[in-house]
């Protein structure tokens, strides 16, 4: 993936070593491996990770918190070997996905405002609630805000067998997805809906909204590919990869042994491949339509 030659994004807010509320109290306490796969598990599979961690600190619910201010100046985007080469690479995706949304809207006579991501270490207060890095990067509606820890991307290549940059980069895309979705007003529509139906249907609105996602990852990738010539040989397939390594099948399998589809709330390996792949051919939102009656059966 051709990542460094693209324009470092300067709406970064690194938050690494700022550290934040602790989960302390008379919460539980798990040990650090039991931790990880409790959240990540519940990121993977749909849970709300942020209530979770509540939870295990003792909280009774969520905490609204102002949005953060920025907690230092972006990556250097500066010429040779940054000293911090996974922010920069956050920088230069994020960077990609701004140009590549900006142009989309601007051909639909709206404006782009982009979202900030926010680098941190394992534990972060978003407008969402509290957070650990265990618990995988999130989108957070509240105050438009994707937050990530880097070392997710080593969880990502040993734990889930998805390495690459690009595999990394859709990572970011999907979160970005996200925040079109929640400029475009899909996500509050879903959320009103799922607040009217029972959890069956809750899930399956969830799967739609997040097969969308992959979606929108998909139509970034075409759009910059065409643009920029950002991929290379092999980079597709590690994106491809990636969004099967997230499958609720493929984690369900691995954590309980079986699966459950009535449970899914991210979508299947084959949905979540076959969503992607649509967004990247396409290059057209118009074909993320997961919420129609084709999405509703598409790829399983």
């Amino acid at each position: 993936m051709r990542w460094r030659e693209e324009r470092r994004s300067d709406n970064i807010e690194d938050e690494r070593g700022a550290g934040g509320a602790g989960f302390g109290g008379g919460g539980l306490r798990l040990g650090g491996g039991a931790l990880l796969l409790v959240l990540v598990g519940a990121w993977l599979l749909g849970a709300d990770p942020m209530t979770l961690l509540q939870l295990l600190g003792g909280a009774s619910s969520s905490v609204e918190v102002p949005a953060q201010a920025p907690g230092g100046p972006p990556p250097s985007a500066a010429p040779g070997a940054p000293a911090d080469e996974g922010a920069d690479f956050v920088a230069a995706v994020l960077g990609s996905t701004e140009d590549t949304w900006g142009a989309i809207f601007q051909q639909a006579g709206q404006q782009y405002p982009p979202p900030k991501l926010v680098l941190f270490s394992e534990v972060v207060r978003s407008a969402c609630g509290m957070a650990q890095g265990a618990s995988g990067p999130f989108y957070c509606p509240r105050d438009q805000k994707v937050y990530i820890d880097l070392d997710f991307y080593r969880q990502l290549r040993d734990e889930f067998h998805a390495p690459g940059d690009f595999a990394q980069a859709y990572v970011i895309a999907h979160e970005v997805g996200h925040h079109v979705q929640t400029l475009m007003g899909t996500s509050q529509q879903v959320r009103e809906r799922q607040s009217q139906v029972g959890e069956g249907d809750a899930n399956a609105l969830s799967v739609m909204l997040e097969l969308q996602a992959d979606c929108y990852a998909g139509v970034w990738a075409n759009h910059a590919n065409a643009s920029r010539h950002l991929l290379e040989p092999g980079d597709l397939e590690d994106g491809l990869r990636a969004a099967a390594a997230v499958g609720d099948d493929t984690i369900q399998k691995r954590t309980r042994g079986y699966v459950v589809p009535e449970s899914f709330t991210h979508g299947s390996a084959q949905q979540r491949i076959g969503w992607f792949r649509r967004g990247f051919d396409s290059g057209d939102l118009r074909s993320c339509d997961t919420f129609g009656g084709e999405g509703r059966s598409a790829e399983r």
